[in-house]
């Protein structure tokens, strides 16, 4: 991602010096590694068994989505863009949704409550895809990387991250809803919601890479 600095940072002010922190340590930084902690923290708390279990997942899955949101932006206001923050940061993004899908594929109610059978291998098909981009895009950010080439990500890739997140986030409500009021037509409604919302970051994953890809090819001809 190209950094956006701000050069009208005022260093002095008491903002800057909260979010600067000490050294390596900043508020971007600190945000990040607080959304690592919370990855174990949604596991736990979607396989324990009390009432309301997956709307606490949900909850926790929303704050570290959140926490993406908060970083960059302080990150980039304050010129706090660190090294560390660039290894960190689309580790924790990347493990955050991977793990969601995987344990959302565990369990296969999400999949099949209204739709039988057919929609567990549809959702098991549309998060390969995910993972199958993924590892394309970082395996060509480090061929870019090794070239000295930065490159910019793009709005598909944007609007991708926001789909899988509402994925999964209407899916767990989803899951919540159902504990409570069984196959209503609300419940269902929400479950449809989710489902195709990831079909969609399916969709818009496959867009993404490939428009990742074109748009930089000249990093293959180096």
């Amino acid at each position: 991602m190209a950094e956006q600095r701000n050069n009208n940072v005022d260093t002095n002010s008491r903002a800057y010096k909260i979010a600067a922190g000490k050294g390596v340590m900043n508020l971007p930084n600190k945000l990040t590694i607080a959304r690592m902690v919370m990855i174990p923290l949604f596991i736990l708390f979607f396989y324990l068994c009390f009432s309301g279990h997956f709307f606490v997942a949900l909850g926790v899955f929303a704050l570290a989505s959140l926490t993406d949101l908060l970083d960059g932006k302080i990150a980039r206001r304050y010129n706090l863009v660190t090294n560390l923050g660039k290894f960190l940061d689309p580790i924790a993004d990347k493990v955050l949704v991977s793990s969601a899908l995987i344990v959302l594929l565990t369990q296969s109610l999400f999949f099949t409550a209204f739709l039988g059978d057919w929609a567990m291998i549809a959702g098991g098909c549309c998060v390969a895809v995910i993972f199958a981009r993924e590892l394309i895009v970082s395996g060509f950010r480090m061929v870019a990387a090794d070239a000295g080439i930065v490159i910019a990500a793009d709005k598909v890739g944007k609007f991708k991250t926001v789909a899988q997140d509402v994925a999964v986030i209407a899916l767990l409500a989803f899951g919540g809803f159902y504990e409570i009021f069984g196959d209503s037509a609300g419940v269902a409604a929400v479950n449809y919601a989710g489902l195709i919302m990831l079909a969609l970051a399916a969709l818009l994953t496959i867009i993404s890479g490939i428009n990742y890809i074109v748009k930089n090819i000249q990093v293959l001809k180096v």
